[in-house]
């Protein structure tokens, strides 16, 4: 029988030789249109005897390209990866935006591709491009792909319908503005699951507790390059990490209007739920919209307005907002 440190450079052998289907992009958010793409690259490999591999730039390129136009997150690295295992990816790269990388010219760029995974096919999006200046195209990966005897499938874009019955083409950038308007559950008609923000609790003012409405804090410091949500009181969820349960909850997004303070916060009121939270990490899950920040002109007035906003939530018990 062979001992684990023999067989770990073994399996990480077959690995680099077992043929792969690939796909190239940021795949920030890991939405509809990234999990479409997925179903096809496994449906191949595993007609194939393939490996799917997600070659993903981590951070945004822009962060060396065009640094004051870096959009902002929808998830972590680790979330990335998460996502993407969890949609049928094998083996996750992650491709750290370097001058060196973003100046390979398209045809260095397919070739180191080619000599590490063995691709027998790319499955892209139709605005695909890649190399230096994005002069690489879909139009280039087909005749490279003749030329080095791999497949390139054309991934239709994914369209999906709006609570305002609009149809829009499911995109990063389209997600982003969602968030950035409050428009929690379309978001979530593109993202295939609610918009989420994970990190540790802190210590807040806590001031809720006084009134009667005690909040979880998120550390906003590690989201700093995150998107955060449109300032306003939502519907949604947390988990802790280590557990899989759902708390129902009031999720506050801005600056505290009524007590005249000015710093982002991002808190929760969990009903029902008395266990102290400091130091770990949980998920907030944004699932409805309920209304606008806004100044009371009492402290009763504003418990009056928060006990109906637990009102809401608690008739969200689906933690499930729109059909999908």
């Amino acid at each position: 029988m062979l001992a684990c440190s023999t067989l770990k450079p073994l399996l990480s052998l077959l690995a680099m030789t077992q043929p792969s289907v690939i796909s190239i992009g940021k795949y920030d958010g890991v939405h509809k249109g990234h999990q479409a793409v997925f179903a096809t690259a496994r449906q191949m490999a595993d007609k194939r005897g393939a490996r799917v591999v997600a070659l993903a730039f981590d951070p945004h390129p822009n962060v060396i390209l065009d640094p004051e136009n870096q959009p902002p997150r929808l998830c972590r690295t680790e979330e990335k990866i998460a996502g993407l295992k969890q949609v049928g990816v094998d083996e996750v790269v992650i491709l750290k935006p370097t001058p060196e990388l973003l100046e390979q010219t398209p045809q260095i760029f397919i070739n180191s591709v080619i000599e590490q995974y063995r691709p027998i096919a790319f499955v892209q999006g139709k605005d695909f491009r890649f190399g230096h200046d994005r002069t690489g195209d879909i139009s280039m990966l087909l005749d490279l792909g003749k030329v080095h005897g791999f497949e390139v499938v054309t991934q239709p874009s994914v369209d999906v319908t709006f609570c305002d019955l609009s149809v829009v083409h499911v995109h990063s950038s389209v997600i982003r503005w969602l968030v950035g308007q409050g428009r929690i559950e379309d978001a979530h008609r593109c993202l295939g699951a609610p918009f989420s923000l994970r990190s540790e609790v802190v210590k807040g003012e806590q001031r809720g507790r006084t009134i009667g409405f005690p909040t979880v804090n998120l550390d906003l410091d590690p989201l700093f390059d995150h998107m955060i949500p449109a300032d306003g009181v939502y519907a949604g969820y947390v988990t802790i990490d280590g557990s899989q349960e759902k708390h129902p909850a009031a999720i506050s997004v801005g600056t505290k209007p009524s007590f005249d303070t000015f710093q982002l916060t991002v808190e929760a009121h969990l009903p029902g739920f008395s266990q102290e939270l400091y130091g770990q990490t949980i998920t907030m899950a944004f699932t409805r919209w309920l209304r606008d920040q806004m100044r009371f002109p009492s402290v009763d007035a504003l418990c009056e307005q928060l006990a109906r906003d637990v009102e809401r939530v608690k008739q969200n018990r689906s933690l499930t907002p729109v059909t999908i």
